[in-house]
């Protein structure tokens, strides 16, 4: 048993790594005990079995203090981490409409998510089409001063990051484990290049490894973090979709990439937009749906500069038709690869599908 911290952040830090309490256990400690929580921790067992939610588990785990904060601090200050909590003045603003906001966050890197983030998620078992959008998506909201917050795992979420930093932005990667591991391992150098423009941030204790409970809480974060959420390919059991319904229960707008209607990566942005979340293809729609300016319309030829910044263009010049396959041919790349190009310049306007399947330029 540790002592009680005087301390009001200590408090909070101790209360975040006890093993069964959460923000939601906190907030209703909080509110039984009139916002002390210096008085809810010196409690009886008896006494905190009377709060809702607390049973005599929860109640023994409060009255144990079983956590060592100082140990804790020290332990963050060796792998030069901060830990805030929401008396901090660095504390993220737009936390604070969450009902359950984080007790702590543990931070590296040189700077936190201003007003101006956007979420950027999807699936990791990602098609060729959602990685090469994700990537070039982030890397032009980026170059609009916009950061990018996702959860570094594989697929979209690193394609997001890589896409920010790729467009000289700030990113902001949200993890659902302590931050003394990264997961999935083999994220380690993109997570240094994050911290060097952005930060790496946690709500979880150090030691704290990824579990079922812990990526959906992390969803949360990401959701509150952003002014709004891009899912770009996702299943319907995918975690893109909690973090889809935490930003509209505060009230942020989500958008969705759609995707060909056969295919599974898609399932769940079909049903998103089935459901009204807005239906996207480009960064100044995104923008124009967060009222950042009026949509301005776009010029159905496509241009000569045109074909440079898309080389799959190239081989539609002089009225060249192609399906996959032959696309694939043509540019010595795989089919879905070829596939995916198709679907993506079909939705930007630049290819048109024919009668018989093929695509040309409009």
């Amino acid at each position: 048993m540790y002592p009680i911290p005087e301390d009001e952040a200590a408090l909070r830090i101790l209360l975040n790594g006890l093993t069964g309490i959460g923000p939601v256990t906190v907030r209703r400690l909080h509110d039984a005990f009139a916002g002390n929580l210096q008085a809810a921790m010196s409690a009886s067992v008896s006494e905190l079995m009377k709060v809702k939610g607390i049973g005599p588990t929860v109640a023994e785990v409060l009255r144990r203090r079983d956590f060592d904060v100082s140990a804790e601090q020290k332990w963050a200050a060796d792998l030069q981490l901060r830990i805030l909590t929401g008396i901090d003045d660095a504390w993220p603003e737009a936390l604070a409409p969450m009902w359950d906001p984080p007790l702590a966050l543990y931070a590296e890197g040189n700077a936190l998510p201003p007003e101006r983030s956007i979420a950027i998620v999807g699936s990791r078992r990602c098609t060729p089409y959602g990685l090469s959008f994700a990537r070039r998506l982030s890397a032009e909201l980026a170059r609009r001063d916009w950061w990018i917050i996702s959860g570094l795992a594989q697929g979209i979420d690193q394609a997001a990051h890589e896409g920010a930093l790729e467009g000289g932005g700030w990113t902001a990667a949200v993890l659902g484990h302590g931050l003394d591991r990264t997961h999935p391992p083999d994220a380690w150098k993109l997570r240094r290049r994050i911290s060097e423009r952005g930060c790496i941030l946690s709500e979880f204790p150090l030691g704290r490894p990824p579990d079922r409970q812990s990526f959906p809480q992390r969803n949360r974060l990401v959701a509150a973090l952003s002014r709004c959420v891009i899912v770009i390919e996702t299943d319907l059991a995918g975690g893109s979709l909690i973090t889809a319904r935490f930003a509209l229960e505060l009230g942020r707008p989500v958008c969705v990439l759609p995707g060909r209607v056969d295919s599974p990566a898609s399932r769940g942005c079909h049903a998103l937009i089935r459901d009204g979340a807005t239906l996207i293809t480009s960064a100044d729609e995104i923008l124009e749906e967060l009222g950042e300016f009026k949509k301005v319309s776009r010029p159905a030829e496509a241009k000569t500069g045109d074909i440079h910044a898309h080389p799959w263009l190239q081989y539609f010049v002089g009225g060249e038709a192609h399906d996959a396959d032959s696309l694939a041919i043509a540019a010595s790349a795989s089919p879905d690869a070829a596939a995916g190009a198709l679907t993506l310049l079909e939705i930007e306007g630049r290819l048109i599908r024919r009668l018989d399947g093929r695509h040309e330029l409009i």
